[in-house]
């Protein structure tokens, strides 16, 4: 049985915990039906506006914080936020719901304190009040309280080893505890409260002020990232005592036998138990101490509007999770449209999120351009001269690969990114398009006795290498193409032996005599390497029910897939993802790999992947790097590379979904 206030009453309710506050709620409405109009006096607004108000604040310290382009420099623990401390924290709100309801309490029945009956606007004796008794009371409780948690070995372990076990804050850690820390937090930030309306001070703008300042100063003592300059400290000396820092928070959080105060340092001084590192620390981070150099860059861009909101300095709990389409995300929809147009104006290449490898520090950079841009014939230049700054910042920085996303890629763009390579010949940046494991992928889901195949955007580079792989198996790959010229060229590629297993059809009629296979076996590309247990269960429903394989590179309307016999598979490489309109068929995903499990600090899926899981252009970037080859991999696809890419892949720890 859990310790008495060691864990939450609500803590299976999940989301539904928001209920709780239904009656204040209901309270609001009441009172707004019986004045005919908004009840700008009403308390229970105040509570709910006051909850509202409190969230936002941690919610726009932890988007500051986690906006890498502007903070990294600052950053007092370099690592990253993993996935487990997403889902530690997850109910990190828990303890404003304990003090909204202990507020409801207060101002309603025989809890009602004197003062309340007829709220001011505002009383500037409260305010000073409010201070002393938070310098008086509220700083020297929380010091001795919070020495007595960490004192106690079983008091720690019970009540506040899970407030220590994340190991880098954010400002969302601040809320994440025990109802025993809640409730002591509440003690420190209500009595001061308490003691202005108890004189006869107390005011409605008291209330905001004194909350929001409290919970302003837990966020940013929480933040990771230091926001002010040593030079303050060092022009104010006095002021080191009076105002903690990330870097001051961070060392108790890490060491946790010092810096025990709440704001003050002085405290900690008082009691013998200031860190002596606190200020030349806090100095070197401010100056960059931890602004790394990454060894490995995936540019990627914005897909469109809605999936620009699936970024860590947005909301943790949907970037933390693989993206879709969500009812939340709409009333931010006018700011992202917004932000879209300031970023087409005036942005460049910006850092999004990192992950450390065996060591190695890899960054995600964006192209501050969203999927429908690169479709305007006007706009190329821009992008390409976009991809080519970030290219050469890369090389500046001495980062050893750089990977390109999706359609920063695309043919018609820059040619696969030979553009940029033929452009800076004596670049020390491997530029690299990935597309050689992307193609693995798709390989390796293919059962390896498949005779036929339909291949729509069979001319494009991914098209082009899996057609002349496929024909090298003897399997037949119809190939969707208006250009006989296109299809010609790639024929010709193909040895003389196997150019007859090469057929062009202009019409996706032609798809509906496609062969079926019949019975089980391993995939095509590389028969050596062991099927994984998701692709063989797959494989396996794909052959007994007779499915016809489509391997679609060009996008798909519905009335396109139905010319698919029912069962039929769609293996995907287009961007967007074409839509699952048929209930009879079944689509796969993105080719995609799962990191290898030593992956440190990642905590945001990409895209619509599933966690752990990278795009295979990101993964065949990853795999370049680790491999140390100093090849570019720009333009056409080798196809003799697809099974040395692959076997590199699965040895170094990827392994397909």
């Amino acid at each position: 049985m859990a310790p008495p206030l060691s864990s939450w009453p609500w803590a299976s309710l999940g989301i539904y915990k928001y209920f709780l506050l239904a009656p204040l709620v209901w309270k609001v409405a009441q009172e707004w039906t019986e004045q005919g109009g908004a009840p700008l006096g009403s308390r229970w607004l105040h509570l709910l506006l006051l909850f509202s108000a409190r969230g936002l604040t941690y919610q726009f310290w932890f988007s500051y914080s986690n906006m890498l382009f502007l903070t990294r420099r600052r950053r007092v623990v370099p690592d990253g936020v993993d996935f487990r401390q997403v889902d530690h924290e997850w109910d990190w709100d828990n303890f404003l719901v304990l003090q909204t309801l202990i507020g409801a309490a207060l101002v309603n029945g025989p809890l009602l304190l004197p003062g309340l009956e007829n709220l001011r606007v505002w009383d500037p004796r409260g305010l000073g009040i409010a201070l002393l008794l938070h310098v008086g009371f509220s700083e020297p409780v929380f010091y001795w309280a919070h020495r007595a948690l960490h004192g106690a070995p079983l008091f720690f372990s019970q009540y506040h080893a899970g407030h220590h076990s994340t190991p880098v804050t954010q400002p969302l850690t601040a809320g994440f505890g025990t109802p025993l820390e809640a409730l002591l937090l509440t003690l420190t930030m209500g009595v001061p409260l308490a003691g202005a309306f108890l004189m006869g001070a107390g005011s409605v703008g008291l209330v905001y002020v004194h909350l929001l300042t409290f919970d302003y100063l837990r966020s940013m003592g929480y933040s990771n990232v230091e926001v002010i300059s040593h030079r303050v400290f060092e022009a104010v000396p006095p002021l080191r005592y009076l105002l903690y820092t990330p870097t001051y928070l961070s060392l108790h959080h890490r060491e946790k036998d010092s810096n025990f105060c709440l704001f003050m340092p002085l405290f900690d001084l008082l009691g013998g138990t200031l860190n002596s590192k606190s200020w030349e620390l806090q100095k070197e981070i401010y100056q960059g101490k931890n602004d790394g150099v990454p060894e490995f860059v995936f540019l990627a861009h914005v897909v469109d509007i809605m999936s620009s909101m699936h970024v860590p300095f947005v909301l943790r709990s949907i970037s933390s999770v693989p993206f879709e389409n969500r009812l939340i995300l709409l009333p931010f929809w006018p700011v992202a449209l917004v932000y879209m147009l300031l970023m087409w104006c005036c942005s460049k290449t910006f850092l999004v999120s990192f992950y450390y490898l065996r060591g190695r520090l890899h960054q995600t950079w964006s192209v501050p351009r969203h999927g429908f841009q690169y479709f305007i014939p006007a706009a190329k230049e821009g992008i390409n001269r976009q991809i080519e700054l970030a290219i050469l910042r890369a090389d500046r920085m001495g980062v050893k690969v750089l990977s390109l996303a999706a359609l920063n890629k695309n043919e018609a763009l820059n040619g696969g990114g030979i553009l940029f390579v033929d452009k800076h010949p004596d670049l020390r940046v491997r530029v690299v398009h990935g597309n050689t494991l992307t193609a693995a992928v798709i390989l390796n889901e293919i059962p390896s006795n498949t005779k036929e195949v339909f291949l729509t955007g069979a001319t494009s580079k991914l098209g082009r290498a899996i057609a002349l792989y496929l024909c090298r198996k003897r399997i037949r790959v119809i190939m969707l193409t208006m250009s006989s010229e296109r299809f010609l060229k790639i024929q010709r590629e193909a040895p003389a032996e196997f150019q007859q297993y090469l057929v062009q059809v202009t019409k996706y009629q032609a798809a509906q005599n496609c062969k079926v296979s019949p019975a089980f076996s391993h995939p095509i590309a590389d028969q050596s390497v062991v099927l994984y247990r998701p692709c063989m269960m797959m494989c396996y429903m794909m052959v007994t029910l007779g499915v016809q394989t489509w391997l679609v590179g060009k996008w798909l309307s519905p009335r396109e897939q139905r010319w698919a016999p029912p069962g039929t598979h769609f293996h995907q490489f287009v961007v967007p993802p074409i839509i699952g309109f048929r209930r009879d068929c079944t689509y796969g995903k993105l080719a995609a790999m799962r990191l290898p499990k030593d992956v440190q600090g990642l905590g945001s899926c990409e895209y619509t992947m599933e966690r752990g899981v990278v795009h295979a252009c990101h993964a065949g970037g990853v795999v370049h790097f680790l491999e140390g080859w100093q090849h570019h991999e720009v333009g056409a696809l080798d196809v003799d590379r697809i099974d040395v890419v692959w076997k590199a892949a699965l040895k170094h720890g990827l392994t397909p979904v």
